[in-house]
Formats: C-alpha cells, sequence, structure tokens
C-alpha cells in the first residue's frame, strides 16, 4: 500500500450561509498525481485554501506526512513541504525571471547567491532557455509565466504540490509541454500532486487517479477511465454522455 501523503478528513468551510466544502474527506498517495475536478463552485479552490493555511476549516483536519497541520498559516504549510500555484497567473511584471524564481529557493537557501544557482537549476529543469532568464515579468509568454509559477513552487523543494488550473488558457500544444514537464517532476522528483483542472484532455491524460467534487462534496473518486463513465460525474459535469 502507497504512503499517505496528504489527508483531509471531514473538512467543512462555510462563508455565511453558503457551505463551499460539505464534509469533504481524501487521501493523497506518494508519488502520485491526484486530478481534482468538477464543476465552477464545486469547493475544489476552497479546499486547496483550506490544506495551505489560507483558510481555517470550520470544521474536520488536514493531516500531512501523519501531522495535523490544520489551521497553520502559508509560511509555516510551505515550510513543511506543501507549495502552490494559484489560479490566477501573478505577473512579477518588475523582476526578471531568475529573480522571481530566485525568491522561492530563499525559503530553503538563505544565501542569496546559492539560491540564484538553485533557481537556475529549476529554470532549466521546467525547459525556460536561458536566454529569457534576464527577462522582465512584462516580456514573457503565459505558458512561460506558467512555467515560471511552477518553477518558483519547486524552488521551494516541496514534497506536495498543488497546482489550480495550470493549463487554463493554454494552447493544445502548450499544455502536451506542460503535461510533460508534471511527469518528469512526478518521476524524476519524486514530488506528489494535485492538480485542478476543468480541462479534460489534460487532465485525465495526467492523472493516476481521479476526485471529483460536485456541491462542496466528494461524488467519485477512481481511475479516470473509472470516473469519465460514472453517471453522477456525467449528470454533475461532464454533460450527457462518457469521454
Amino acid at each position: 500500500m502507497p504512503k499517505t501523503v496528504l489527508r483531509v478528513v471531514d473538512v467543512v468551510k462555510r462563508f455565511g450561509g453558503i457551505v463551499a466544502v460539505d464534509h469533504m474527506s481524501m487521501e493523497v498517495y506518494e508519488n502520485e498525481i491526484l486530478g481534482l475536478i468538477g464543476p465552477n463552485g464545486a469547493g475544489k479552490t476552497t479546499l486547496f485554501n483550506c490544506i495551505t493555511g489560507v483558510y481555517r476549516p470550520d470544521e474536520g483536519d488536514v493531516y500531512f506526512m501523519d501531522e495535523k497541520i490544520t489551521g497553520l498559516p502559508p509560511h509555516v504549510i510551505i515550510q513543511k513541504g506543501i507549495a502552490r500555484t494559484w489560479q490566477k497567473v501573478r505577473p512579477f511584471k518588475k523582476l526578471t525571471v531568475l529573480d522571481a524564481v530566485t525568491v522561492g529557493a530563499l525559503l530553503r537557501i538563505p544565501d542569496v547567491d546559492s539560491a540564484q544557482e538553485k533557481a537556475k537549476e529549476v529554470l532549466e529543469f521546467v525547459g525556460i532557455e536561458k536566454e529569457k532568464w534576464s527577462r522582465l515579468g512584462s516580456e514573457i509568454t503565459l505558458i512561460e509565466h506558467k512555467l515560471v509559477d511552477l518553477a518558483r513552487a519547486l524552488a521551494t523543494e516541496p514534497k506536495l504540490l498543488l497546482l489550480d488550473e495550470v493549463a487554463a488558457g493554454l494552447r493544445p500544444h502548450e499544455m502536451d509541454r506542460l503535461a510533460k514537464v508534471l511527469l518528469r517532476i512526478r518521476d524524476e522528483k519524486k514530488i506528489t500532486m494535485i492538480v485542478v483542472e476543468h480541462v479534460m484532455r489534460f487532465v485525465m491524460g495526467l492523472s493516476d487517479r481521479i476526485v471529483v467534487m460536485h456541491q462542496g462534496r466528494k461524488i467519485a473518486e477512481g481511475s479516470p477511465q473509472q470516473v469519465a463513465s460514472d453517471p453522477k460525474v456525467i449528470e454533475a459535469y461532464l454533460g450527457t454522455k462518457p469521454l
């Protein structure tokens, strides 16, 4: 049985009278890519925020590497080894690509020169060409922004990486490029990932296992093939016929 990296137990998050996450439980196993899907408003990003300390759950608990981390602040969560990217690209318009990734490396490496060397290593890994490293955030493309965001998260040396709609806005060939990078992260760096995504071709092709949320609850879990043919999933999210 693979080791459990993350365990979410009966997590509830309310905003006034709205229950955004409703007794959600799931486990994430070492060295897997878990796809987390569901329609808009299903509670996926809110769940990410509960895991990473942006929100404190109203009920339930989150365990990382068998340690209870419920309600810890984000800077403590990332030090423990959970990094994330965000739904919307956050341009670093006045920083160079290299400096933007060096910021992530400084979490573990207090020396700036050494952190910069770590940033260079990660930028090479994700496939950002060296001639782009000195460009400002205002001078690079969307796929490059996505890869830089990913590189900054990797520079923190996470054990678990949470990716929130990382393929949004990308063209098919750019998604293929990104998917290859994510598979290398899993296979070569042995980093576990949770991927929230609406692009079905991308997430189904990438994930080892899928969890489906609807109205704050988990309604299905299994292999991409099992989930794609589940009548509850088809009704709630995928339309009227299986993928």
